[in-house]
């Protein structure tokens, strides 16, 4: 095998990638990037039947939106392509028949008909989870109970078949789990699963372990719903006398009541994403993603990991680079991982308020048609960051600092606004009409002067500036507003508001 480290991440393109996918991509990707090993992206499209229009190119947006950038995979090349499973589909019926040859597997001619019929029966007679296995095979159509030129006449007559794993009984498969420890599994409680169907396609089983082999896969990382599948994995690399990859599994997204698996329909009907960018499905039904909801990818990418995953130490933020550095499979929990909306808005919170004026001043003009300079953008960004968890917040919290109010804050206006308070402004508007240099600092000390001579507090006249200038009773600092919107908008601001509040 290839001495660095190779993983992948093998999602099927019958839907959206849900973000426990992407949480397994990412999870993969921090695992390779850490052990300067290759992060592969492959597509299992086997199961045709379920196969969605445009589901393959969504994972691959998504992906690259998250900043998971694979090494290998459709569209990127590499040397153990192609990525795409129906594309390498004449590679697995070779291996299959190799199985056969060696005793490790066998045809099956049974109809789907034929099968129902002996459920059924099996139903009546008082067991409800029949199962083909090691002991009903023997009286089933198979080329384990039919003579040799019988089985020969239908292969060469064109008899639709499938090719059966020839489960061995009451054998204990044991493996190490990275994550979970030793697992035993015995054989009687498996059956003999379907490894390459009547439509000449292998199942996920076979193709999963014939890529995993042949692109020199040195680690699965996948969600615990594969743990069921994982014996009957290493029984194959066994069957065909390959060294297994190592297995971590990791542990499942909960809902945020810790209820159950988070679950597709479960973000809009709770009243968050659970895709990382809107899903639309061929009907027409709309799936919300993060992207779409104002979140940063970095954001999304911070709160992902943590959902399963510890540093063991204090911090939180950690940038990709940081994750990378941090990362391990020993410090992924076996126990589900809650989701928290609220955390995860937290997050988002601290990554905006982390970003530059000049890169949230990008983002805003992307959603928002403002007729601003970019400096002048890049200040309006810095007084409402701190205030707001998405660019558009700081729309709906700032759109005074864009056009004059139209109304007045009722609150403060009836616990603040006095018969005096009129004259007051004015003369506060006096100090301003003489002040030259209209920068935060000079404002702020000659309102400073002006209380002292007033002889007054802070919250008697600051509440009032602030909703003349702006209409609104609370906000970034006055000082720094008024500086933005420049002397002769703030005094203009000024004059309307005394002439309605009088």
């Amino acid at each position: 095998m290839n001495s660095g480290v190779r993983v992948r991440f093998a999602p099927s393109p019958t839907g959206p990638l849900h973000m426990g996918g992407v949480r397994t991509a990412l999870y993969n990707y921090l695992f390779a990037k850490k052990n300067n090993g290759t992060f592969i992206i492959r597509i299992e499209d086997t199961d045709q039947t379920r196969f969605v229009p445009g589901a393959q190119d969504y994972i691959m947006d998504a992906l690259a939106w998250c900043g998971i950038t694979p090494d290998e995979g459709p569209g990127i090349g590499g040397e153990f392509g192609p990525y795409v499973q129906s594309e390498r589909q004449a590679m697995y019926k070779p291996y299959a028949e190799e199985l056969v040859k060696n005793d490790k597997a066998y045809y099956a001619f049974d109809t789907p008909e034929e099968l129902d019929n002996v459920r059924e029966q099996a139903k009546q007679m008082g067991m409800p989870n029949w199962q083909y296995n090691s002991v009903t095979r023997v009286s089933l159509k198979n080329s384990l109970t039919l003579s040799a030129d019988d089985v020969k006449a239908r292969l060469e007559a064109g008899e639709p078949y499938v090719i059966r794993m020839k489960m061995p009984r009451n054998h204990d498969v044991r493996f190490e789990d990275v994550i979970r420890g030793w697992v035993v599994v015995n054989t009687n409680n498996l059956d003999d699963k379907v490894l390459f169907k009547s439509d000449g396609m292998p199942t996920y089983h076979l193709a999963n372990i014939v890529d995993d082999h042949t692109m020199e896969i040195t680690h699965v990382i996948r969600g615990e719903e594969w743990l069921p599948s994982a014996p009957l994995h290493v029984l194959l690399y066994e069957a065909f006398g390959w060294e297994a990859p190592k297995f971590a599994h990791l542990p499942l997204l909960l809902r945020p009541d810790g209820n159950g698996k988070l679950s597709k329909r479960d973000g809009d009907r709770l009243g968050f994403p659970v895709f990382p960018t809107n899903w639309i499905t061929a009907e027409g039904e709309l799936y919300s993603g993060y992207r779409e909801n104002g979140y940063l990818p970095a954001a999304f990418i911070n709160m992902l990991a943590f959902l399963g995953w510890n540093p063991g130490t204090t911090q939180e933020i950690f940038s990709m680079e940081e994750l990378i550095e941090a990362f391990t499979l020993e410090r992924v929990g076996k126990a589900g991982a809650k989701f928290d909306p609220d955390k995860t808005k937290w997050f988002q919170q601290q990554y905006l308020k982390a970003s530059t004026d000049e890169e949230l001043a990008a983002l805003f003009r992307k959603e928002f048609d403002v007729d601003v300079t970019d400096p002048q953008l890049a200040s309006f960004c810095h007084l409402m960051k701190e205030r707001a968890t998405f660019v558009k917040d700081m729309m709906t919290e700032g759109a005074y600092l864009f056009d004059r109010p139209e109304s007045f804050d009722e609150q403060t206006v009836s616990k603040k606004w006095k018969p005096e308070s009129g004259a007051l402004m004015t003369e506060w508007k006096e100090q301003l009409v003489n002040l030259t240099d209209f920068v935060p600092a000079s404002i702020e000390a000659t309102f400073k002067a002006f209380l002292e001579q007033k002889q007054l507090g802070i919250g008697a006249v600051l509440p009032l500036f602030r909703l003349l200038v702006t209409g609104a009773g609370t906000g970034p600092s006055m000082f720094e507003i008024a500086a933005f919107l420049g002397k002769e908008e703030c005094l203009a601001r000024m004059d309307q508001g005394l002439s309605v509040l009088g």
